[in-house]
């Protein structure tokens, strides 16, 4: 297949270190990049997890609830065992 060549845009720190580690693995920056975009076809999207390290909304509102169970228990129902929490959410079982 034939090559093309392709500029990208990389800060120099990043461009050295990875550089350095890659010589380590002992290949160029250009066969990794090759092997990324390679991988990304192959499983069709990115070959790892991107997140957010901002805990969604969902999360935050636990957040929230935990702590308000923390500096106010007595809003809130006490169970001394799990089978009597199940009976109250689920009803008789």
């Amino acid at each position: 297949m034939a090559k093309v060549s392709t500029n990208i845009s990389i800060d120099a720190e990043t461009k050295t270190k990875a550089q350095t580690l890659l010589a380590d693995f002992g290949m160029d920056l250009s066969t990794a990049v090759n092997i990324f975009l390679k991988q990304m076809i192959y499983e069709g999207a990115f070959p790892f997890a991107i997140t957010r390290e901002v805990p969604n909304k969902l999360t935050l509102d636990a957040m929230r609830e935990a702590q308000d169970m923390f500096r106010s228990p007595e809003k809130y129902k006490k169970y001394d065992n799990v089978d009597t929490m199940m009976e109250d959410i689920l009803g008789e079982v």
